[in-house]
């Protein structure tokens, strides 16, 4: 028998973590951290699983709401060891020792006394017991159970798992785009003979714009950008390090190579130069749209430190400059959040949002705001009045809705797994499901339930 369980905290996006048990081989599907939450509250329901009962472990990718608690379920589980691509070890290694330091200091700012989860002594211990496999390349990780990665497509080193047991082929997809990004090819995810298709529905409730291309987009991002350079005023693009970073400065190459855009300065700062480094590191040796490229080495970043003994140059405002800085949603103590606070303030200046913001955080709160609006980015700030443009584009590395709907039916497994969304999302996909493929199981797994697959 094959049974699968979810122990997420809440049915959303966030600390993502679920268990398939088959061929006497427990396996745990990514264990991550909800990055709303703080404390306990931001685990998976780890305490629930039996110590000591997971043979493997499989990380899809390196986002922290799937890997940021990896460490804590590896010493629950002390002989499990984890699989994931060469590219997630590398990325999720810098994204681990980056929350110890985060959560090091949650621990002095915010007195929560259950951080830091893991030490960074700790995290390198139990990576002793991370294995790479590439993709396509199928291996045992107990007699009679095998498993293939497949890229994902979603960001570098993402894969879908294909795994095979007692007759029963299960396919786990992990966060997965189907469409090619800048950089990043789409998924290569296989469709043939899938028994149990577990399947993430972020998008479920976000219609896209029925005219939506990515080409468009991308020519309105540079059409933004020159147009903020022309007036003589800066570019501030906030971005999140892993993934949404790398796409952005192939994207400002690429637009400086068709003469798009002026040969304005670009800046990068916080985490995003280090996973950078990583992503070029793979140039050759992942799927991407851009062969070869290598952004530190092609490009001319400022403030970017490449090197361990060299120092940061600081970054300070310029007029005619674009500055691509971490985080993504602007959160406070951030390089994007202190740098707007004397950015937005100015009419000739425009921020670019490219993905995605929680309403409740900084970003999110801009977006909603008018202009002329006055915005504490943190509690120990002044507002700043919010005067300058700003754009929101879609360069989402989640599948659209209707792409992940596609899929689904070519697929058309036997029972189909909606995970990683909010409930109006898989709501979504169960209805569309239950009109399109009326013979599939459709199953929005309660947290903790059993469920026989």
């Amino acid at each position: 028998m094959t049974t699968f369980q979810n122990y997420a905290r809440h049915n959303e996006i966030g600390a993502n973590c679920y268990v398939l048990e088959t061929g006497n081989c427990r396996i745990a599907l990514d264990s991550g951290m909800h990055p709303k939450e703080e404390g306990i509250d931001s685990l998976p329901l780890l305490d629930e699983i039996p110590d000591d009962s997971i043979d493997a472990i499989i990380l899809s990718h390196s986002h922290l709401d799937h890997c940021g608690s990896i460490p804590v379920l590896m010493e629950e589980q002390p002989n499990a060891p984890v699989f994931m691509t060469p590219a997630t070890f590398e990325l999720a290694d810098a994204l681990l020792h980056n929350s110890v330091n985060v959560m090091m200091s949650k621990r002095q700012e915010l007195g929560i006394t259950e951080y830091p989860f893991y030490t960074h002594r700790e995290l390198d211990e139990v990576q002793e017991r991370w294995i790479t496999k590439g993709y396509k390349k199928p291996f045992e990780i107990k007699e009679g159970v095998k498993v293939t990665f497949y890229d994902a497509g979603h960001i570098l080193g993402s894969a879908g798992a294909l795994i095979e047991s007692e007759g029963k082929r299960i396919l786990y997809t992990g966060d997965v785009q189907f469409e090619d990004q800048t950089l990043i090819t789409g998924s290569k995810l296989p469709t043939e003979n899938i028994d149990t298709l577990i399947i993430e529905t972020t998008r479920g409730a976000s219609p896209r714009h029925p005219e939506y291309t990515r080409e468009k987009e991308e020519n309105m991002l540079a059409e933004a950008i020159e147009r903020t350079i022309a007036r003589g005023g800066s570019v501030l693009i906030p971005v999140f390090a892993m993934g949404k970073t790398q796409e952005v400065m192939t994207m400002i190459h690429k637009f400086k190579e068709d003469k798009r855009i002026p040969d304005a300065p670009v800046f990068m700062g916080g985490l995003s130069t280090k996973m950078t480094i990583i992503f070029d590191k793979h140039s050759g040796s992942s799927p991407r749209n851009v062969p070869g490229f290598k952004i530190l080495r092609d490009m001319e970043i400022q403030g970017a430190k490449q090197k361990r003994r060299r120092k940061s140059t600081p970054i300070h405002y310029r007029p005619g400059a674009i500055f691509a800085l971490s985080s993504g949603m602007m959160s406070e103590k951030t390089v994007s959040n202190n740098f707007a606070k004397s950015f937005i303030d100015n009419p000739k200046n425009s921020l670019l949002f490219v993905g995605y913001a929680d309403p409740e955080s900084p970003a999110g709160v801009i977006r909603a705001s008018e202009r002329g609006d006055y915005i504490k980015l943190d509690p120990e700030s002044e507002a700043v009045k919010f005067d300058c443009d700003m754009d929101v584009f879609d360069f989402s590395g989640h599948a659209t809705r209707d792409d992940l709907l596609e899929y689904m039916i070519k697929v058309n497994a036997k029972k189909t797994i909606l995970v990683h969304g909010d409930p109006e999302a898989t709501q979504w996909f169960a209805d569309q499901l239950a009109e399109k493929l009326p013979t599939t199981e459709v199953i929005m797994p309660e947290i903790g339930r059993n469920y026989e697959i």
